[in-house]
């Protein structure tokens, strides 16, 4: 085969990815969703027959994502919250979107794309890390080869937390913006230069929200390379 029909194979099939953020999950064994909510993509995972567990830490979210899954048997939660520490005290803000917008950081410039959502209340959490929760929840890691993370701005402390299982991932998802959404949050750059330097590589990438001055939110999926 030609180098140059090679390339733009391969430049379709980046184009297809680009199109299609879930993409990878036709690839994948299963998933490890932090930040679940109420799990709203759980007939995804399900249409792709794969294993999930959703790890919430918000209690009466976390009730409702149980009942949530009740019809789904190879899906389940866990309620924690997870930092780059163990055992570490978090004031968690609470989000008037029935939780979706929930953090352990201050709303900043969140406000100039979802200028209606606020913070409600705050209530105080402690927190692991998820190699820690993997460990004493005795899961398979050779069950789930992909990490998704929906955690509102604290995704890097996730990632920091889960360097010593980091490896197991074959694909990272992570919802994730390029400008200061909340105070202090990291943004697109510090998870591509954290997961650069750990062998991921970007494949595909799909904007699902705009600021007006500059700036968006992202959908972003890594692959682990060789």
């Amino acid at each position: 085969m030609r180098l140059s029909t090679l390339r733009a194979i391969l430049k379709r099939a980046r184009n297809v990815f680009r199109k299609d953020p879930d993409r990878f999950l036709k690839r994948t064994r299963g998933v490890i969703h932090v930040g679940a909510n109420i799990g709203q993509e759980r007939d995804l995972y399900q249409r792709h027959g794969l294993r999930v567990i959703w790890i919430e830490p918000i209690p009466e979210v976390f009730h409702t994502l149980a009942g949530n899954l009740r019809d789904y048997p190879l899906q389940k939660a866990l309620q924690c919250l997870i930092t780059d520490q163990d055992d570490a005290e978090y004031a968690f803000h609470i989000s008037s979107n029935t939780g979706a917008s929930s953090s352990i950081l201050d709303l900043k410039l969140h406000k100039d794309i979802w200028p209606e959502i606020t913070y409600d209340r705050t209530m105080t959490l402690r927190s692991t890390t998820l190699a820690s929760l993997i460990e004493r929840e005795q899961i398979d890691t050779s069950l789930y080869d992909a990490l998704v993370m929906d955690t509102q701005g604290s995704e890097l402390l996730v990632l920091r937390g889960a360097v010593p299982v980091l490896r197991t991932f074959r694909f990272i998802k992570t919802e994730v913006a390029d400008f200061e959404s909340y105070a202090g949050c990291c943004q697109l750059k510090d998870i591509e230069a954290f997961l650069a330097l750990r062998g991921f590589r970007e494949v595909s990438r799909h904007k699902f929200a705009q600021r007006a001055q500059g700036g968006g939110y992202y959908d972003v999926v890594y692959q682990r390379q060789p």
